[in-house]
């Protein structure tokens, strides 16, 4: 079970077919290939030609153009505003960043997803309507910090800066015993999702199943609680 499945392009909203990508640099082309590899319709953009051409050419995207995003006569004529569900993957340019995401909120497309390089950038995004910001730097740092700091985490899913779902090895106080006896939901306010067993995950496993050692659970809760846990 790989829960990094659980991050950006899957809280994409589930309705959405068609994708509309704004830049075309690490980060957006990333979106791009991954959404385009899962079966979905994507149209990027990009201000620099040879970027949107570079798209075409490695086959990362359906359709892309060229055309200045900081100009909403030329996102209207490519169809932007058509989209339920549009990137701005602008990040090292924060006004152009800013002046998009006003222009495709402004535009009607009722979900944004815009990418931040700074905490101000981030605050910004968020006045002018961005429905989700996202901080890759700032959420591969914090990524980094956890494997060092708590190498049993095998993957993690924030879904509010105080929950998460995690997916630990099987802690060594934990062996031997049964998921009833651990009693994590009283012990440490936690519910358990999934068990690995033989190499697959079981969800919602029986009460009376043993856990071993070097197998993997899931678990949700508070940040606080998980923390708690003897990993």
């Amino acid at each position: 079970m790989n829960l990094s499945s659980l991050g950006l392009l899957k809280s994409l909203r589930k309705d959405s077919q068609q994708f509309a990508v704004i830049g075309l640099g690490r980060f957006g082309r990333s979106v791009c290939s991954t959404l385009h590899k899962s079966g979905y319709q994507v149209l990027a953009t990009d201000i620099n030609e040879k970027l949107v051409a570079d798209a075409l050419t490695e086959k990362i995207v359906g359709h892309a153009s060229q055309l200045d995003s900081t100009e909403s006569a030329a996102l209207k004529e490519a169809g932007i505003f058509e989209f339920d569900t549009v990137i701005v993957a602008i990040g090292n340019y924060i006004q152009e960043s800013i002046i998009t995401n006003l222009n495709v909120k402004e535009g009607g497309v009722p979900y944004v997803v815009a990418k931040a390089s700074s905490e101000v950038h981030y605050k910004l995004l968020q006045r002018v309507g961005a429905d989700r910001v996202v901080f890759p730097e700032y959420e591969a740092g914090c990524a980094l910090a956890r494997s060092l700091t708590k190498p049993s985490i095998l993957e993690r899913f924030d879904l509010d800066p105080e929950h998460s779902i995690v997916e630990l090895i099987v802690p060594e106080e934990f062996h031997g015993k049964t998921i009833a006896e651990l009693q994590l939901r009283n012990r440490y306010g936690l519910n358990l999702l999934a068990v690995s067993h033989g190499g697959k995950f079981q969800i919602n496993p029986d009460p009376n199943q043993y856990l071993e050692r070097g197998s993997a659970i899931v678990v949700i809760g508070c940040n606080k609680d998980i923390n708690r846990l003897p990993i």
